[in-house]
């Protein structure tokens, strides 16, 4: 793989300090030997919906929620290829970990909007941190003298339990009515310690049980001008490939998580498969029969093509982070249109192991059933719609690439 390259390319270290490349291979390998653990407690996280404390601090004292910021934070300064790794590992083990897991790593890379104040005051105190957020703009900032009031209930604050810090994005109003910019209704997200914020317990879904993603409330608090970042529009606050648009990479993260999930699939398939099991009036062992060795060939190449492209396509990212050339019309058109295709791929991954597995697939018991639900879950996220293929065929097709979700 080219990250190695690319590493080298953009740090800048003493020669005493461990290299990135080691950090990554450090905490891949740890990863590796946490997830039978977490793998194992898939029924308590799903019967909790929650993700475990206890795996939730192990996740930050491996330092994975610092993985991409830079050293002068206390940051690991890894790549995202690297990181696409880590939550393919995770999101294998169990779902609702993989996604939260995301969630952190896609918020340390928002924040980096924030003022740098902000971000040093964020991790001197706590620098493994676990910070979430919800990108919708649906709370209100009240413009006061210094600052604002803030009020709002945000949904689907995937992992608000286990952070330290949270965010809300929000419309910024005077007087009662938005305050209006040449593109619509001006917002600012609010980064706030998880002890400022109320938790309403409102998630009861069908699949990704284990993320906890409940509502999350803010009643007139104030917040100084200074505190208050531009989270899709602002400059980055540091300096490296994080200074572009990172929206691409959350879409490649968003894949990664896909690819997880039916690779947990099909290694529940393959051991059970292996268990000896016999269909019902079948000649010989599952694992013998030609039709589902077939089968699962099949499955195992769409598996390979979805892992391929997400790996290809974060590598390519990062390759134009480093250069400074991302576009963020383009590259995240592209972004888009890979998870998509991944998302999709991979959901038709899981439901072929599911088939696979026969009746016993259908029981509460049988992690199939678990996967199944939770691919579905996960491809209902706006990362992961087929309606932005048309924004990647445009550009094809040779028309002027515009902002994917903005539309300018």
């Amino acid at each position: 793989m080219a990250t190695s390259n690319i590493q080298i390319a953009h740090v800048d270290q003493a020669p005493s300090q461990p290299h990135p490349a080691d950090d990554a291979g450090r905490l891949i390998t740890a990863l590796r030997e946490l997830a039978p653990n977490i793998a194992a407690r898939s029924k308590e996280i799903e019967d909790g919906r929650r993700v475990p404390g206890d795996i939730a601090l192990s996740l930050r004292k491996l330092g994975l929620f610092r993985s991409l910021l830079p050293r002068s934070l206390g940051g690991l300064e890894l790549t995202a290829p690297d990181v696409v790794q880590m939550l393919e590992i995770l999101a294998a083990a169990d779902s609702s970990v993989g996604w939260i897991a995301m969630i952190g790593v896609t918020s340390q890379i928002f924040c980096t909007r924030a003022p740098l104040a902000v971000l040093e005051r964020v991790y001197r105190n706590d620098p493994d941190a676990l910070i979430v957020g919800v990108g919708t703009p649906v709370g209100q900032a009240e413009k006061i003298d210094g600052g604002y009031r803030v009020s709002g209930r945000w949904p689907f604050s995937s992992g608000c339990q286990n952070a330290q810090w949270i965010g809300g994005h929000c419309v910024v109003c005077k007087d009662g009515q938005p305050v209006m910019t040449e593109h619509g209704p001006q917002t600012k997200l609010f980064l706030l310690p998880a002890d400022r914020w109320r938790i309403e317990e409102t998630w009861q879904a069908v699949g990704l049980t284990g993320t906890g993603s409940h509502h999350v409330v803010l009643d007139n608090i104030e917040v100084p001008e200074a505190e208050a970042f531009n989270l899709f529009g602002g400059k980055s606050a540091v300096a490296g490939p994080l200074e572009s648009d990172v929206m691409p990479f959350n879409a490649s993260f968003h894949a990664a998580v896909a690819v997880g999930i039916a690779s947990g699939a099909m290694a529940d398939l393959v051991a059970m498969a292996n268990s000896g099991r016999r269909q019902l009036f079948a000649a010989t062992e599952l694992k013998d029969s030609a039709v589902f060795q077939h089968e699962v060939g099949k499955l195992n190449a769409e598996l390979r093509a979805a892992r391929a492209l997400t790996r290809m396509q974060v590598e390519s990212q990062w390759s134009r982070a480093v250069a400074g050339t991302v576009d963020s019309n383009t590259d995240l058109a592209e972004g888009l249109q890979g998870s998509a295709w991944v998302n999709a791929a991979c959901t038709n991954v899981v439901s072929g192991c599911y088939a696979l597995g026969g009746s016993s697939a259908i029981m509460n018991s049988s992690p199939l059933q678990r996967r199944l639900r939770d691919i579905h879950t996960a491809r209902q996220h706006g990362f992961a719609q087929e309606r932005f293929y048309g924004s990647a065929g445009r550009n094809v097709l040779g028309f002027t690439p515009v902002h994917p979700i903005s539309g300018q």
